[in-house]
């Protein structure tokens, strides 16, 4: 066996390719690069009643043979169909438009789904960042564009932001599968009605949306009411719990002006007692009588947490009205605030008795979007971003070649 069967048959080429030449090339800085030419069998017939009308030459970019860099070329035909057509001949070893082999690409995406950035596989194989990003752009795209979402009901939406400081995206997510099906520019009412319409271009009509878990945005829940009007929102558990918590460490906050002893005791009010140890919990039962202010802030914020426990949901909003009530009697005026957030999204919150839902699985995909940002170092192009979100949170189905697992 020759070494041109040798490359033929490692390039799994077949009737009518065949390997002609093969030749190592010195650069002007003189590296080695191996140059395969490809040719087709002459008097081939690609399709029937068809003829060759002309060749064009292409070059593609495969994988490095040892440190050389490797290209093959190939004068492609390009056949006269017996419409009058001319169509050049679609090659088996890369895909149409493309300037890299199919294995070449399948171990670029190989490097990558090993989490490695982007500009980082771009460097090791010696190719522009954005060749490299284009290459996993399109096999993003093929799988997204293929994704089922038919069985989507009940959904989570979150937005982040691109770059520290810049450029919103709102994700949203199927949260029984745990997976992210949308990503799109902005962070306002109409990101839902761009959600709405990609739904709709998946055979899933909004009525088939059953639920909805969002923060207090009033961009999204102006969207799910004009967009998704059959949809429950259910306001997200997590985030109104945040919203106690803040109003709880600014209570301690103006408080410490005129108590010195409640400085450095942010935690201490904020955690529970799981994460205490024995003097925390005894330090903030000292406090808790010492100061009357901070002692019913404390008992209100540890009450408000019953709410969660409530299964029936009409005593869950009996609960929450008298709850509103104690901390307007109280006049601290963090939480009579808190209770007139509460008045306004009443409805969401107590939806959760029913609901369940909650934007704990948005948080786990915020992680990994976090993750990816700081390998990247930012994203200054949006697309690269959404596409990053896809590859890492959509468990998509990806069809370029496992040669490399």
């Amino acid at each position: 066996m020759n070494s041109k069967e040798i490359f033929q048959m490692a390039l799994q080429l077949s009737e009518p390719w065949y390997v002609r030449e093969i030749e190592f090339k010195e650069t002007k800085t003189k590296r080695l690069e191996l140059h395969i030419q490809i040719e087709y069998r002459k008097g081939y017939v690609f399709e029937s009643d068809s003829k060759v009308h002309d060749t064009q030459e292409r070059t593609w970019r495969h994988l490095n043979f040892f440190e050389h860099e490797s290209y093959l070329h190939c004068k492609l035909p390009r056949i006269k169909t017996k419409e009058g057509t001319v169509k050049t001949v679609q090659v088996p070893w890369a895909r149409k438009g493309s300037g890299f082999t199919l294995l070449f690409e399948a171990f670029s995406m190989a490097l990558i789904e090993r989490e490695m950035p982007v500009n980082k596989v771009a460097n090791l194989l010696g190719e522009y960042a954005q060749r490299i990003w284009n290459i996993f752009n399109y096999w993003i795209r093929i799988s997204y564009d293929k994704d089922d979402q038919s069985t989507v009901t009940r959904i989570g939406i979150d937005e982040t932001s691109v770059r520290k400081g810049h450029d919103y995206i709102t994700v949203a997510a199927d949260l029984l599968r745990r997976r992210v099906i949308h990503v799109t520019e902005g962070k306002n009412s109409e990101s839902i009605g761009k959600l709405k319409e990609h739904l709709e271009s998946k055979g899933v009509k909004p009525i088939q949306i059953t639920d909805a878990c969002i923060d207090m945005s009033t961009g999204f829940i102006k969207g799910l009411y004009k967009y998704f009007p059959t949809t429950a929102i259910t306001f997200d558990k997590f985030h109104v719990i945040k919203i106690l918590n803040e109003a709880m460490d600014k209570i301690r906050r103006n408080e410490a002006r005129d108590h010195a002893m409640l400085k450095g005791h942010k935690y201490t009010f904020l955690k529970s007692n799981n994460h205490l140890n024995e003097k925390q919990k005894q330090e903030r039962a000292e406090l808790i009588e010492l100061l009357p202010v901070i002692g019913k802030a404390y008992r209100l914020k540890i009450l408000f947490n019953d709410f969660w426990e409530f299964k029936d949901k009409e005593e869950a909003a009996s609960f929450l009205i008298y709850w509103c009530d104690l901390a307007e009697e109280d006049k601290i005026s963090e939480l009579v605030k808190f209770a007139q957030t509460v008045k306004i999204h009443f409805k969401g919150i107590v939806n959760y008795i029913e609901s369940q839902i909650a934007n704990g699985v948005m948080e786990g995909i915020n992680n990994k979007i976090q993750l990816a940002k700081r390998r990247a170092r930012g994203y200054t192009n949006i697309k690269n971003f959404i596409n990053m979100i896809y590859f890492l949170t959509g468990k998509l189905n990806f069809n370029y070649p496992q040669y490399f697992t």
